[in-house]
């Protein structure tokens, strides 16, 4: 099995962490993975931390609520407002939680699909408000993707994703 996630690369003097993976299908078939609540939420957060999309309107304007539920019950709850949506292509959310004091959340972050020889890529770009924040967050959030984008494989792989399985 191959491992999706192709980099991870941490930049202090711009403030983003920039997550890249690659998928063996169209690029229509990654944004809707995107697009979709009911896939994102199977893959937006850690197996052992699913996500919950209460609401999800991706046009400019609208909002993405979720929740993160941990195996003691307790929940973890994030939102974004997208700022930018350009359909199969991109999207842009700011960090949408009205506790926007909180330091040490991403302030927003940028999703680009692009076609590639072998399928699509996704780049996942989170800026920052400060180094501090970048620091705070990065070892929980590196560990969270790479153990949630392998997720991502399974929703692709079981809706008519167009690779044979090996």
């Amino acid at each position: 099995m191959t491992m999706p996630l192709t980099s991870v690369t941490k930049d202090a003097a711009t403030l983003t962490v920039t997550v890249v993976g690659d998928y063996p299908v169209p690029q229509q078939r990654l944004w809707d993975a995107f697009a979709d609540p009911r896939q994102l939420e199977r893959f937006w957060g850690p197996p052992d931390w699913p996500a919950t999309f209460t609401h999800h309107e991706l046009k400019v304007g609208g909002r993405a609520e979720y929740f993160l539920s941990g195996q003691n019950g307790e929940n973890w709850s994030g939102s974004w407002e997208f700022i930018a949506v350009k359909p199969i292509s991109s999207f842009e959310a700011r960090d949408g939680e009205h506790n926007a004091e909180d330091e040490t959340m991403p302030s927003s972050m940028t999703f680009t699909f692009d076609t590639t020889p072998t399928g699509s890529r996704v780049t996942i770009a989170t800026r920052f408000s400060s180094v501090e924040a970048m620091e705070l967050t990065i070892p929980g959030m590196e560990a969270g993707l790479r153990a949630a984008m392998p997720e991502l494989d399974a929703v692709l792989a079981e809706r008519g994703a167009s690779t044979a399985h090996m």
